[in-house]
């Protein structure tokens, strides 16, 4: 058969697995799958059936994360970790996460049909929780597979109160044991993910695949702007020392700075709260939210401390004090430039165009990097729509990475080689 022709078979399975993927969630219009709930253990058990009728070895970790393993001869290989996350937000898309699971289960498939002899064990992961909707803190899955699961994080509770420990208990899971999900570093050639872009360069530029350079590093901060609440009929515009104002021009002051920069870093408002506000009343006081990403530490840092300058100009000017609280921080994560090289060449031998651009949004192969190299590859999201009931993808497109996936695969198995 042509493998043109079979990547759109695939594809088209791949589609569908998602759709069947898409039912079971906790709520009946829409798609919510948490962690440790009962949508979580049935979405498991569909997976691993899935990676059974593709020859894997299949098994559950210590914090829930589902494992399918194509076995090498060598008993003693290394190990390359394909794979993404299963779980989503509150009325997601059907693709963010799953489709670089069920991708990788089919590749893998895929080797075991062609007589393949890999040098190395090809385990596939659905990681149990990277979106954090229950809990509040984000990539449990791959953290703990990355040895830094937090046992402070067993006290955690969900909107019911219910504790991180007592759902892993329910699900019949030991969280004494938590810690043992961890890989050894020494015994890994790395981790690749596949992963809708959720954005929409590729789609600006009528590409179906990119290969990620980078993961954005992100800090947060929570801006108090402190003004002089007064009347708002008697006091002369030149006498405010309004707080709203003050943070509406340092929002214009962020985006334009932001659009300045060379290295495609972003920085969003994403809230801007008056409390007790009044439509009579000068605002004194409002609290913002900003969110800073680039695809470099040192970048994002110069971004930061632009906005920093602009504030105290503005809080001069306006008689008000800004203050930043910083209470996140998360790395940039470059990509390996081998694995870059392995994909873009695999990309050729196929005709696939693949641009190279960063992610502006955090995957488990930020947790992952802290064990072995990583590789990204992007399939195109139309409109750039994502954590959206309306997120889609195109056959095409999905073809076209598949394609790129199990090429690389052929190809760093042979590199790995020698050959």
């Amino acid at each position: 058969m042509d493998e043109r022709m079979n990547a759109h078979k695939i594809a088209q399975k791949l589609l569908m697995q998602c759709e069947e993927l898409a039912k079971i969630s906790e709520w009946p219009d829409s798609v919510l799958r948490q962690y440790l709930t009962p949508e979580h253990k049935a979405a498991n058990k569909l997976v691993a059936q899935w990676m059974c009728e593709a020859g894997l070895v299949c098994w559950h970790d210590e914090v829930g994360n589902i494992w399918g393993r194509l076995i090498s001869e060598q008993p003693d290989a290394e190990h390359l970790v394909l794979g993404s996350h299963l779980d989503t937000v509150p009325n997601a898309g059907k693709y963010d996460g799953i489709l670089g699971v069920l991708m990788a289960i089919e590749a893998a498939k895929a080797l075991r049909k062609q007589g393949v002899k890999l040098p190395f064990h090809l385990d596939i992961v659905g990681f149990a929780d990277e979106e954090g909707t229950r809990f509040g803190t984000t990539l449990i899955g791959s953290q703990a597979v990355a040895g830094h699961f937090n046992r402070d994080w067993l006290n955690l509770t969900d909107a019911e109160g219910t504790t991180l420990l007592e759902a892993m208990q329910h699900f019949e899971l030991n969280p004494g044991l938590a810690r043992k999900a961890a890989l050894k570093p020494d015994a890994l050639l790395g981790y690749w993910e596949v992963h809708i872009e959720q954005g929409p360069v590729l789609a600006s530029q009528n590409c179906s695949v990119g290969i990620v350079t980078s993961i954005a590093g992100a800090r947060r901060a929570r801006i108090s702007v402190q003004g002089k609440a007064g009347h708002a009929g008697t006091t002369p515009m030149h006498l405010r020392n309004d707080a709203a104002v003050a943070a509406a021009e340092l929002t214009l002051a962020i985006e334009s700075l932001a659009q300045k920069t060379q290295a495609g870093e972003v920085a969003t408002v994403g809230s801007i709260q008056v409390p007790q506000g009044a439509a009579n009343v000068i605002a004194g006081q409002c609290d913002m939210l900003l969110d800073v990403r680039a695809g470099a530490d040192a970048n994002r840092d110069e971004l930061i401390s632009a906005i920093e300058q602009s504030a105290q100009q503005i809080a001069e000017a306006r008689g008000v004090s800004i203050r930043f609280d910083w209470y996140h921080k998360a790395s940039a994560e470059p990509c390996s430039s081998e694995f870059q090289s392995i994909f873009e060449d695999a990309a050729q031998q196929l005709d696939i165009q693949t641009p190279h651009l960063p992610s502006g949004a955090g995957h488990d192969a930020m947790a992952m990097a802290a064990i072995t190299p990583i590789g990204m590859l992007f399939v195109r999201s139309p409109n750039g729509i994502s954590h959206n009931p309306e997120e889609c993808v195109y056959s095409t497109d999905v073809a076209a990475a598949f394609s790129v996936l199990h090429q690389s695969l052929m190809d760093f198995s042979r590199r790995y080689q020698g050959v």
